[in-house]
């Protein structure tokens, strides 16, 4: 009778284990789909400005035809330059290999320009041999520049915002920086645990907890540099081998 009783218990056990598991196999997988669901809805925006953006250049094109025709240089210069900067934006945010990573970008730039906020992206690196989920990434670079974002809303005068992609022999290096106030040196620690923020905005209190572990559980590291002028979180990633 007690070895059926202990048999009966074991039974309940293993029952509970494999319903945790699925639970947390479940919550995974939800928090995937949410993830994909976004890069997808963004994917959808890029194409849909790379496509508005061939339209309107084709009507530019008739326009500084007809201005080199009447050979108006000097109003046909002040003409391109807007067009010329804007290009140049599109075009250094769709330089990776990971198309969520190019959509991303360009519907933070976006957001950025509707604010007011010069956000200058640097990519040196086509992210080929990326090691982390590319939704796990656009997680990292989508708080980090959220972040500064929020940091430079009330700043007075220039706002700048620059993300530089590059790589070394064994990493890949995202460097997020921006000039809004320093964070002061005993939160610079603080600022990764959950919950924790800053009066001037820099953390929105679990965006820096959740890239915390999303790059531990990656091999990758995060370190924070805050200084009068200058804000910069430098992320780390090893690549595939």
């Amino acid at each position: 009778m007690r070895g059926i009783l202990y048999f009966c218990l074991a039974v309940v056990v293993i029952l509970m284990i494999c319903l945790v598991r699925m639970l947390l196999l479940h919550e995974k997988m939800r928090r995937q789909y949410e993830n994909l669901s976004i890069s997808y809805q963004q994917l959808q925006s890029l194409n849909e400005t790379l496509r508005s953006q061939r339209h309107d250049y084709l009507n530019h094109m008739q326009v500084v035809y007809g201005m080199l025709e009447l050979q108006e240089y000097e109003e046909l210069q002040r003409y391109l330059e807007p067009i010329y900067t804007n290009m140049m934006k599109t075009g250094k945010a769709i330089r990776t290999s990971i198309p969520a990573v190019n959509a991303l970008l360009m519907a933070k730039l976006g957001e950025t320009e509707k604010e007011g906020i010069d956000f200058y992206i640097e990519v040196k690196s086509d992210l080929k041999k990326l090691r982390i989920e590319p939704w796990e990434l656009c997680k990292v670079l989508s708080n980090l520049i959220d972040n500064a974002i929020t940091a430079l809303l009330n700043k007075e005068g220039e706002r700048k915002l620059v993300l530089d992609i590059s790589e070394s022999r064994d990493e890949y290096i995202f460097a997020v920086s921006n000039n809004g106030a320093s964070i002061p040196k005993e939160k610079q620690t603080a600022i990764f645990l959950p919950g924790v923020t800053t009066r001037q905005g820099e953390g929105h209190g679990m965006g820096l907890f959740i890239v915390s572990n999303v790059l531990k559980a990656n091999q990758g590291s995060i370190h924070l540099r805050s200084d009068e002028g200058e804000t910069i979180f430098v992320v780390q990633i090893r690549k595939a081998v």
